[in-house]
């Protein structure tokens, strides 16, 4: 898996917007930030494009990708946010030239599907982390922030997570794929759908139903997806949903039966995703998980 260079001090970082609309004010505290950390920002040409809910056209999108990937010197691209629509630009690519320009991608929500289309089409690692949207000043010391800062200049942080009454211990190494549940169930069967096979799985998710995620996660497991794994990652899930009449199962607890039958490490409430702190996650790399009776480790 190729991994990018790691940034330096006046490296330039590209901004762009593959699916829901933004405008400049959405940007002004990451932009600061990341200036303020020794970065130069350059936005991409259609970044407040408006077409509908999306940041322009398909098209447009696109070339805003592909000409941060051209550039020489950009050192790394920023989803500025998620939503919908990334799915739309996929057929725009080329993952060739990706391949022969390789960059950190960063985002998190809607851009798993460029963690997807990056891990299997491209062969490149990309980093599962926040966005300029979700910049606020309070957050600029977190480790939200300053880890991502850390691994985008080359840092390999060891995460400590706390015991969780659904984890299951185990220690296990594997590339880390995945990312949001909802997501990754979209892009299933598809050409960049992901293979999970000797990999460790991260999910999350966000305002979803109890039972959809109890039908995402049986999609994963009639595929196979979760037979052959390595170890299973659950970040957040946030602000979940139930009918009327009650699921009967929080998320947390869906997840943990659809996995029961398996041998795998499993490591619930980890800090990344539709939450705070968001930590950055290097999808591609090779991982290791170590879940014990007093918490669990991701190094």
């Amino acid at each position: 898996m190729i991994a990018p260079l790691p940034l330096r001090a006046g490296d330039k970082i590209g901004i762009i917007a593959p699916s829901r609309k933004v405008t400049s004010e959405d940007l002004d505290g990451s932009v600061k930030f990341l200036e303020n950390l020794g970065f130069r920002i350059e936005f991409g040409k259609n970044l407040f494009a408006s077409e509908n809910q999306f940041a322009g056209t398909d098209a447009e999108r696109a070339e805003d990708f592909m000409e941060m990937i051209r550039n020489p010197e950009i050192k790394a691209i920023m989803c500025a946010r998620g939503g919908y629509g990334t799915a739309r630009i996929l057929d725009y690519l080329d993952d060739v030239v990706i391949r022969n320009n390789p960059k950190w991608v960063i985002g998190y929500s809607d851009i798993t599907v460029l963690h997807s289309y990056l891990s299997e089409i491209v062969g490149m690692q990309s980093l599962h982390a926040t966005m300029p949207v979700n910049f606020k000043p309070e957050l600029a010391g977190t480790d939200t922030w300053q880890k991502l800062n850390e691994v985008l200049t080359g840092g390999l942080p060891e995460y400590r997570v706390e015991a969780n009454p659904f984890n299951r211990v185990g220690t296990a190494s594997g590339l880390l794929t995945g990312g949001n549940l909802s997501v990754l169930y979209s892009l299933s069967g598809t050409w960049c759908d992901m293979d999970t096979d000797g990999k460790i799985l991260f999910i999350e998710d966000l305002d979803e139903y109890l039972y959809h995620i109890d039908r995402m996660m049986m999609n994963l497991r009639l595929s196979g997806k979760l037979a052959c794994l390595r170890g299973l990652i659950v970040g957040g899930m946030t602000d979940m949903h139930d009918n009327t009449i009650p699921f009967g199962r929080e998320a947390c607890q869906i997840v943990a039966d659809a996995v029961a039958d398996y041998n795998f490490p499993v490591m619930f409430g980890f800090p990344s995703g539709h939450c705070e702190p968001n930590l950055p996650l290097v999808m591609g790399r090779e991982m290791t998980l170590e879940v014990g009776t007093d918490g669990g480790v991701l190094r």
